[in-house]
């Protein structure tokens, strides 16, 4: 019985040192990331992001260094093409931002669909256009495809739709 309670007591001794080293772990975790913190603080001038005052401040600024992509429209229903036909289509849009728009990429959704972008920056103000077109060959019925438009926005990716009914050829049904 006494080498029971022994044990009882040894295990007890063991499980508060090991919460022990866990919490004093803990405690130089904390410390670390509290300098941490106060290092980055400093190195922004001491603004921080919980200040309610600066917060707003902070927020408009880096909005300010993006471009916005605003379309006339993003969405475009071609209506219904025999299957085979290219529909070619412009989707118009404005840089409404404070920067220059640079547009990385614009990518579909399959190959079927091919999208056209300005490979030059488009200064605050100025129009643009991403050209699209989609081969029907091989497709039938309702087709919906996807333009990921991505570049300096917020949001980075900027997505346009292409919608349709494709006519089956006659060849294509038997």
């Amino acid at each position: 019985m006494k080498g029971l309670y022994l044990n009882a007591v040894l295990i007890v001794f063991l499980a508060g040192a090991f919460q022990a080293c866990t919490n004093k772990q803990q405690e130089n975790n904390i410390k670390s990331l509290e300098k941490r913190v106060a290092e980055l603080e400093n190195k922004a001038g001491g603004i921080r992001a919980s200040d309610p005052v600066a917060a707003p401040a902070e927020q408009e600024n880096s909005y300010a260094e993006y471009s916005a992509m605003t379309f006339e429209k993003t969405e475009y229903d071609f209506g219904s093409v025999k299957e085979g036909e290219i529909v070619d289509y412009t989707y118009r849009f404005k840089n409404t931002g404070n920067a220059m728009l640079i547009i990385g990429k614009a990518t579909a959704t399959c190959g079927c669909t091919v999208p056209e972008w300005p490979k030059e920056p488009i200064k605050p103000g100025d129009s643009g256009v991403i050209r699209v077109k989609f081969d029907s060959k091989n497709t039938k019925n309702l087709q919906t495809k996807y333009v990921n438009i991505n570049a300096n926005t917020k949001p980075e990716v900027t997505r346009l739709k292409l919608t349709g009914n494709v006519i089956p050829s006659e060849d294509s049904n038997g």
